[in-house]
């Protein structure tokens, strides 16, 4: 039973799009009723949590553990380069008081958070990624009462940090839970996962445990942090197979120490794996998983392209002193590497430019040695005009090639380095960027490189992504020659031209970049998208490019049900991994076209990241996260704007006493954070979830969510949605974004009239195995291997259960309570729909309740209750469970089954209909032959005869003669839309009804499924 308490709402919007690192840092304070904002010690990665206690104790004494972190897991799974991250910290209040436990973390700029949570006294708060614009809303409000908090800020150059609390009572326990997912870019011939441990305290149960599955095989692996002395560097436990790699790190209280006697851990550094793949000289590596493919491409044995290049470089005043210096550095060392194949020029800018020579020429060592020269005399002076050296720099290349100077097969770039914005001569940064992009015309690649914090950098990244190119911070430290020879290294040897990757047409959607400019070594090129035919046994893939010497042609074929059958045996796979990293992959290229986007083409490109952003739970630019607490106080709602890259990280300083603070003035909080502080109080969880709760279809409009219903079979997880209006009998039904499950093709209910009430569901079953249950109850089920179908009604009371499925091996079980419409009439016939389903699994500990209000989730001790009106995502051992709000909800049992229920949203004030559900069998496969129940009978070959078919009673519906399970029966023809290829009209799909409740189909009689509780078995 719910405690009575108040809620705190946390609004974190914070998008973390390729490393893996983030530090947790839980301090502890007393909770007093105060104004006084709490800010954290730095602390970076997956890996750290730091305690530390405000506390009026005598400074010089070591001061009490009250809160204590006891265990800290870092679970990572890495499949094929995707990289899904599980970090759990659990805390312990050994005070007589409350103490507030603040939990702060570092996440790689390049990872998407899916799901954060807080669980106390028994219940689970689940993080929920919602909208943006609704948190900013509730920001704006915040900033009318003058109430802010700090709670995300650019960390560092990789990372970004966010920190929320929690009030722990006496004794009482906290546990925090933070998953993210991120691609692992390979960089320099290798991938590397950082995890940064800081804990700050000795933590009785520390481990980092990661394992990796690549297909391809695995090179080589390495393991490294700073602060693995000799006696640590013993406990890490590496595995390595041909295929899979498991490193593991479970130091105890005493290794951690610094020395016999000290209470400091020595655990305070990065914790890095680096690994790269067996390579060959092919088409490159392809997985597929339930209708998604990934396409891995870094071919071996290429000899190199040359490359032009022209330095741009800034010399303005800005630059004076150790800038310059680092400059003309690195730019000497850079000089050093360049091939003899390679061409080159130097162009030097203030406010106006000069040019080490008139043309480009050949990198001979004469070349190099006077172009050395050259820039060790470059000095700062003057303001910023960039326009004109990079417009020099395009006529160069281009007079060269006029002039046949260069090599027709070579790769031509513009490398601009800068410090400042622009102040000289074209000063406005559109222009610039329009001018640029007019004069290079695709021609060329431009790579912006901004030196420090006083250049704008989304001025710089727009204008290199118009132009094939990147840009890239250089942080201004000792290593900024560093950071500058890196980056060059990374285009320093281009191995392929005009790479482009073909897939059978008609089989493949939603396909990814396919096109790109160049390969560089060392790099790796990604793409991903969805199979559509799903009887596709092969599936091809071609690459054309251009090599230093001649056409390249390289070509892969993949058997499908192999490839799906040797990645799913794998243990180390989490999930549909295909697909979430396709949407992954998806987002990260929206994100970089919606930079240099015209407005028409932005508004698309925003609302397609939007959708994925939600229907995948990713935390992104256009989301945030809401993450609901217990609070005695007064009720808050923090709202943290992800920082852009233009944000210059918050300065740390030492307090007296020796610690690190970031108690900076509330004026620096609102101005690099932009968190505010909102009241609203609310009594309970259960309350608070349903005050959240909101109708999807406006006043006046029913919300019928995906009536149509349709389920195909098809190998791959089944997840694409409605997205225009349907209609039912007198109202029109809403149906915007409703999710509906199908082959991986999209869906779309058209304004053609539906009538709700009639329609029945279409499922498969067979080898692959799929059904579904919805509307009044409807329920279809494929027939002779997919070529037919058969569909019939059941007829029950209000209040009734229903089994769905039973497996009596594990103790599986899934039953649906049937409601009624708001208005009995006497004689009239009752419609019913399920209002409620149980889903229990014995064998995992695990039963999940989903009603029409809430999902409610029962492991072991756990109770966790979601809200419909919130995206999710909980991820256990032995299941899963992602949440889409106000559309669906995805439950992975192991591998033993996969279903979804559809959330089918009645206008509120609609005289007769309820809020119902939808029940959908994606994956069924692991069920063993005992599995019965109205669905589960079906998860085995159906097969019917039909003849005798004669004209039937309705004008244009023959009835006919079906021999099925022993029995003979007559049945009618209708048909069912599928609106999958047409989304205006849709497609008719046949299918044969079996009256009076499916009698001679289903076996027995409806009330034999009848159970009393919604998680009785029918064995039971």
């Amino acid at each position: 039973m719910c405690k009575v308490k108040r809620m705190l709402s946390y609004l974190l919007l914070i998008s973390i799009p390729a490393l893996i690192s983030s530090d947790f840092i839980t301090t502890e304070s007393e909770h007093h009723k105060s104004d006084y904002v709490n800010s954290l010690p730095n602390v970076p990665n997956l890996a750290g949590r730091t305690i530390k206690k405000r506390s009026t104790e005598e400074h010089g004494k070591k001061p009490q553990r009250d809160l204590q972190i006891y265990s800290m897991k870092i679970e990572s799974k890495v499949t094929s380069r995707f990289a899904h991250t599980v970090v759990i910290s659990r805390v312990v209040n050994r005070a007589n008081v409350s103490k507030e436990a603040f939990f702060e973390m570092e996440l790689p700029k390049t990872a998407f958070i899916t799901n954060f949570s807080m669980s106390l006294d028994g219940t689970t708060y689940v993080g929920a990624v919602k909208e943006k614009e609704t948190a900013q809303r509730q920001y704006q409000q915040a900033v009318s009462r003058g109430q802010t908090a700090g709670l995300v800020k650019v960390s560092g150059r990789k990372m970004e940090k966010f920190q929320v609390s929690v009030n722990i009572g006496p004794t009482k326990k906290v546990t925090f839970e933070l998953t993210y997912e991120e691609l692992l870019k390979r960089n320099l011939g290798k991938y590397e996962m950082h995890i940064r441990v800081k804990p700050q305290q000795l933590v009785k149960h520390f481990e980092i445990d990661v394992r990796i599955f690549e297909p391809q095989g695995i090179a080589f692996l390495n393991v490294d942090a700073k602060f693995l002395t000799n006696n640590l560097t013993s406990i890490v436990k590496q595995t390595l197979t041909d295929t899979k790699a498991h490193i593991s790190f479970k130091p105890t209280l005493e290794q951690q120490r610094k020395c016999p006697d000290c209470h400091e851990t020595i655990l305070d550094g990065d914790f890095i794996i680096k690994y790269d793949v067996n390579r060959d000289l092919s088409a490159g590596s392809v997985q597929i998983v339930n209708g998604y493919f990934v396409h891995h491409f870094a071919p071996a044995n290429l000899s190199r392209i040359p490359k032009n290049v022209i330095f741009v470089i800034d010399h303005s005043g800005s630059m004076r002193g150790t800038k310059m210096r680092q400059t003309n550095e690195a730019l000497v060392k850079i000089l050093d590497d360049l091939d003899t194949k390679d061409h080159f020029a130097i162009i030097i800018f203030d406010h106006s430019f000069k040019t080490w020579r008139s043309s480009i020429f050949q990198a001979t060592p004469d070349n190099v040695t006077e172009a050395k020269t050259f820039v060790q005399t470059i000095s700062a002076r003057g303001g910023t005009n960039i326009n004109d050296p990079m417009l020099e720099a395009v006529k160069r290349l281009d007079q060269a090639y006029k002039e046949k100077l260069l090599p027709e097969r070579s790769v031509s770039m513009i490398i601009l380095l800068t410090d400042g914005d622009p102040n000289e001569g074209e000063s406005n940064p559109t222009k610039i960027q329009k001018n640029v992009k007019n004069a290079v015309n695709d021609k060329y690649n431009v790579y912006c490189l901004g030196f420090g914090y006083d250049v704008k950098f989304s001025f710089l990244e727009k204008m290199a992504l118009e132009n094939s190119g990147v840009a890239r911070r250089i942080y201004e430290d000792s290593d900024a020659p560093l950071q500058l020879q890196g980056f060059f290294d990374e285009v320093a040897n281009p191995l392929l031209l005009d790479i482009e990757f073909q897939y059978p047409e008609s089989a493949i959607s939603g396909l990814t970049k396919s096109s790109y400019g160049q390969l560089y070594g060392g790099s790796e090129i990604v793409m991903a998208g969805k199979i559509l035919d799903n009887n596709i046994e092969l599936l091809r893939a071609e690459v054309f490019a251009q090599t230093a010497n001649e056409n390249l042609t390289l070509q892969t074929e993949v058997k499908v049900s192999e490839a799906e059958n040797i990645t799913q045996q794998q243990q180390y796979i989490f999930g549909d991994f295909t697909e979430r990293l396709w949407a992954y992959l998806t987002i990260q290229q929206l994100l970089e076209k919606r930079i240099s986007a015209e407005t028409n083409e932005k508004k698309n490109v925003t609302d397609r990241i939007l959708e994925l952003s939600l229907k995948y739970s990713f935390v992104t630019p256009l989301t945030s996260m809401v993450v609901t607490k217990p609070e005695e106080n007064e009720n808050d709602t923090f709202v943290a704007d992800k920082p852009s890259d233009d944000d210059e990280p918050l300065q740390e300083f030492q307090t007296s006493f020796g610690h690190q603070s970031k108690h900076s003035s509330r004026k620096t909080k609102v101005l690099s954070t932009r968190l505010q502080t909102l009241a609203r109080p609310v009594h309970s969880a259960q309350q608070h979830f349903h005050s959240r709760l909101s109708p999807l279809a406006p006043p006046g409009v029913g919300g019928f969510v995906s009536s149509p219903g349709m389920a195909f079979r098809t190998q791959g997880r089944l997840q694409d949605i409605f997205d225009m209006p349907i209609y039912g009998p007198g109202l029109p039904i809403y149906a915007t974004d409703i999710p509906i499950y199908a082959t991986g093709l999209p869906i779309y209910a058209t304004g053609l009239p539906i009538y709700a009430t009639d329609i029945p569901i279409y499922a498969s079953v067979g080898s692959s195995i799929y059904g579904l249950v919805d509307s009044d109850p409807h329920f279809i089920i494929s027939i002779n291997d997919h070529s037919d179908a058969i569909c019939f009604n059941i007829d029950g009371k209000p209040g009734a259960i229903l089994n769905v499925v039973t497996d009596p091996s594990p103790g599986f079980v899934i039953n649906g309570q049937l409601i009624g419409e708001k208005k009995i009439e006497t004689n009239k016939k009752i419609n019913t729909y399920f209002g409620k389903f149980g889903i229990g699994n014995e064998k995992a500990g695990v039963k999940v309740e989903v009603s029409t209000q809430t999902i409610t989730v029962f492991h072991g001790e756990d109770k966790i209750i979601f809200p419909w009106s919130a995206t999710a995502y909980l991820a256990r051992e032995s299941f899963s469970i992602s949440i889409v709000k106000e559309k669906n909800l995805t439950l992975t049992m192991g591998d033993d089954a996969t279903f979804v229920i559809v959330l089918h949203r009645v206008w509120k004030n609609h005289p007769l209909h309820r809020d119902f559900l939808g029940f959908y069998t994606l994956d069924s496969h692991r069920l063993s032959n005992r599995t019965h129940g109205l669905i589960g009978q079906f998860y085995r070959e159906v097969n019917a005869e039909i003849y005798n078919i004669r004209p039937g009673l309705d004008q244009g519906k023959p009835d006919a003669t079906m021999i099925v399970k022993g029995h003979k029966l007559r049945v009618t023809r209708g048909y069912q839309k599928d609106y999958r290829l047409d989304p205006q009209r849709g497609t008719n799909i046949p299918c044969w009804f079996v009256h009076y409740n499916g009698k001679g189909f289903i076996d027995g009689i409806p009330t034999d499924y009848v159970v009393t509780s919604l998680f009785d078995s029918l064995y039971s």
